[in-house]
């Protein structure tokens, strides 16, 4: 069997410990038998083989990426190779690239109550990503995000109105899947921090997610 091989590229703000996550997901990715690269910047996205990794996960948060970068991301992602990744570090990433944002699925826009108790719900239980993982409570940022409606919604939180009133009700999604192209995207709003990936049903949605995505 041919090895797997995985790119995780990582930068920005430093309050989501893009390193200590990367690492984190790299040992992930090495279990399952993946050749593994791991790079620092933006400048990662514009290797001219970058179509040739079967996956590649953006740990990016609050950062510019030049147009050719992001040109050559999008059509490595469109030809086929996997895209996956986890909370800021997919969802806001680059702020200024609608492009991406369209690939992704989705935006974040905010976190009422920043660090809060809350809980999610899997809304596909017979789903491979999530199958016997139940719903869960959870201490992080709940994740407010514009989303694409095209996205397949794995898991949902539902937000009380406490912090800001007028979302009371709403029901978010927080794990997503979808094609883009000839690739499979999948995105989790879980992991704030490299700590967070202690949390088994966090660990384990996110771990599915990533070998689903990969080409």
């Amino acid at each position: 069997m041919t090895q797997k091989t995985a790119l995780i590229a990582w930068g920005g703000w430093e309050g989501h410990t893009p390193e200590a996550s990367a690492n984190v997901v790299k040992n992930m990715l090495e279990k399952h038998n993946f050749k593994v690269t791991v790079e620092a910047g933006t400048q990662a996205f514009a290797k001219p083989n970058l179509g040739e990794f079967d996956l590649i996960v953006p740990m990016f948060t609050q950062i510019s990426i030049k147009p050719d970068e992001v040109k050559n991301l999008i059509a490595a992602i469109e030809a086929g190779t996997g895209l996956a990744g986890c909370h800021g570090a997919m969802a806001d990433s680059f702020r200024d690239e609608p492009n991406y944002q369209f690939m992704t699925g989705g935006q974040w826009v905010a976190h009422p109550g920043n660090i809060i108790d809350y809980s999610i719900q899997i809304t596909q239980p017979d789903d491979p990503i999530v199958n016997g993982i139940g719903d869960f409570n959870y201490r992080s940022e709940q994740y407010y995000l514009h989303v694409d409606p095209a996205i397949e919604v794995l898991a949902t939180t539902t937000f009380t109105g406490q912090y800001a009133p007028h979302i009371d009700g709403v029901v978010m999604p927080v794990v997503w899947k979808h094609k883009y192209y000839k690739a499979r995207v999948f995105y989790s709003a879980l992991g704030h921090t490299a700590d967070e990936f202690k949390v088994p049903q966090m660990h384990e949605i996110l771990e599915r997610g990533l070998l689903w995505a990969a080409r």
